[in-house]
């Protein structure tokens, strides 16, 4: 029988093993605890030290370098570039530029040559016939014939006139960037000097025929796109051959050559030469030379806020040498619809016979010409409102130099001579608005107000309008229905008197209207009603106008009206 033994431990080694028992539990707990929170979260997470931030990038791809020249720019058809104005749109922003390439015509499209004969009649003995037709394909040539008579007979003795033109204009283009243009034109215009007083003298009709005959031609020449070196070019030679029916006639030739040079988008370089050769022959003396030429450069400044044109204009008026300014500007604001413009410029007005005869018919063969100087100072302002509606207001103060007036001669009044005042001022105010929707509507209105002061060896600007309102109205009621209506306004110019004293015409007003529609496919009928009022006013001291008159008729088409 195995023997049991008892092992004592003393007091102090009871508390150690105690403290030794406690902490062992208290590491038990802990790491029970640990244990624990480890299998709860996700074990197979690893510690990462970032050592830098993380960047993604795509390698960059390898590029083909082009090294050959820009292909070269088709200059076969017009390069088009479209200003669209914002009265013709509906919505009321104002539109950014159109600049589309050049326009490939759709061959499958025939060119619609339009022509049409237009024929009527009316009161004071008026027949009145029209015409145009037009001719080529609309790609490589255009062109077009207008022919127009006119003639009227009044109640006063000799009151009556006729007026016959006919004209042909082309244009053609060839395979490039350049454009060729020409007109031919022949103008006959017969009156009789019906404004003689006393009205009981007596003349035969042959005596108081007054008849005037041109033939003219133009040719111009032109590139429809600035060449690769940016130059734009545009001459234009006009020839006039004049006569009337007293042995008198006119030669003139006009070269007007502008050239205009871009530098860059902002700058650019004008010149302009003008030479206007006038040879002229009365039937009593000699002839009369009356030339005119002209060199004006100037620098171009192209903003978007701002143009400027800043040059001047040296001049031979008959070798007498003038230098004449040539500045001008305008500047944008309010995205456009309201442009400041201002000036300082000088020019030339030709006076020749045919000119002075065209402004007053009842001239006298001129025994000389002098050539109009001005010199004006300008300011204003223009632009649009909302999406239809423009306006242009200008106050401009000018100087005349040989200013071309008309009196009536002083044994019966019947015949206007032209003097000439060799210094005047003019202070003169002018204004336009318009109210325009598409082609449907159109509304516009002008007014012109001179005041002349400063003239030296006449009294008063004889045969000058003082105040001048005109307006125009186009409306297309309906597809069909057009109706057009006119209205002139004028105060009374001043006349010489047979003593030399001054005269004054009465205010005279000028309401005409007309409508035409359609009656057939291919027909239309029109009336015009002139003279409404029938107001019997004097343009031209002595020379009555006629009254009401009325006109009607018929208008064919060749071609489908209203396509």
């Amino acid at each position: 029988m195995k023997k049991t033994e008892t092992v004592k431990f003393s007091s102090k080694t009871i508390h150690i093993m105690k403290r030794v028992f406690f902490i062992a539990i208290v590491f038990a707990i802990a790491f029970q605890a640990e244990a624990q929170k480890r299998t709860s979260g996700d074990t197979t997470k690893k510690t990462v030290v970032i050592t830098s931030a993380y960047k993604p990038e795509v390698k960059p791809a390898a590029k083909i370098n082009f090294s050959a020249a820009s292909p070269v720019i088709d200059t076969s058809k017009p390069r088009l570039t479209y200003n669209v104005p914002a009265q013709n749109l509906f919505f009321t922003y104002q539109p950014a530029l159109l600049k589309p390439l050049a326009l490939t015509i759709d061959t499958s499209v025939l060119w619609d040559n339009s022509s049409y004969v237009k024929v009527g009649f009316g009161n004071y003995r008026t027949p009145f016939a029209q015409a145009g037709f037009s001719f080529g394909d609309g790609k490589g040539s255009a062109m077009s014939v207008h022919t127009r008579h006119i003639s009227q007979k009044g109640n006063l003795p000799f009151q009556q006139y006729s007026h016959s033109n006919v004209e042909l204009l082309g244009i053609f283009n060839p395979q490039g960037n350049n454009e060729w243009r020409g007109k031919v034109a022949f103008d006959n215009s017969t009156q009789y000097l019906y404004g003689f007083q006393p009205d009981t003298l007596k003349f035969e009709k042959g005596d108081l025929r007054q008849r005037f005959t041109t033939l003219s031609g133009m040719v111009g020449f032109r590139n429809k796109a600035a060449n690769e070196y940016g130059i734009s070019y545009d001459p234009t030679l006009n020839i006039h051959l004049f006569s009337d029916n007293h042995s008198g006639n006119e030669t003139n030739f006009r070269l007007n050559a502008p050239l205009t040079k871009s530098l860059g988008k902002a700058f650019g370089f004008k010149v302009g030469l003008l030479a206007d050769i006038t040879t002229y022959n009365p039937n009593i003396g000699d002839g009369i030379k009356n030339n005119l030429f002209a060199l004006s450069p100037s620098v171009l400044v192209r903003k978007p806020t701002f143009n400027l044109n800043i040059g001047f204009t040296p001049t031979w008026d008959n070798n007498i040498f003038s230098l004449l300014p040539n500045f001008t500007g305008e500047v944008k604001m309010s995205d456009e619809r309201f442009i400041l413009q201002g000036g300082w410029i000088g020019y030339f007005e030709k006076n020749d016979y045919r000119t002075l005869a065209a402004f007053n018919p009842y001239i006298r063969q001129p025994n000389q010409l002098k050539n109009t100087r001005l010199r004006e100072q300008y300011a204003g302002f223009k632009g649009s409102v909302a999406s239809h509606f423009t306006y242009n207001a200008r106050v401009s103060t000018i100087a005349f130099s040989n200013a071309a007036l008309f009196v009536n001669d002083k044994s019966d009044g019947k015949n206007f001579e032209v003097i000439y005042e060799s210094k005047m001022k003019a202070l003169r105010l002018h204004g336009e608005v318009g109210y325009t929707v598409q082609e449907k509507f159109s509304l516009l209105a002008g007014a012109t107000i001179n005041q002349f002061t400063g003239l030296v060896e006449n009294e008063r600007a004889w045969g000058l309008i003082p105040i001048e309102i005109t307006g125009a109205l186009r409306w297309q009621v309906l597809k069909d229905v057009h109706v057009t209506s006119d209205l002139f306004f004028w105060d009374g110019a001043r006349y010489r008197m047979k003593n030399g004293e001054s005269g004054k015409l009465d205010p005279a007003i000028d309401v005409n209207a007309g409508v035409e529609f359609k009656i057939m496919p291919r027909l239309n009928l029109w009336l015009q009603f002139n003279n409404i009022l029938n107001n019997r006013y004097q343009r031209w001291n002595q020379y009555e106008v006629l009254g009401f008159n009325v006109m009607g008729g018929i208008v064919y088409s060749f071609s489908q009206m209203g396509k």
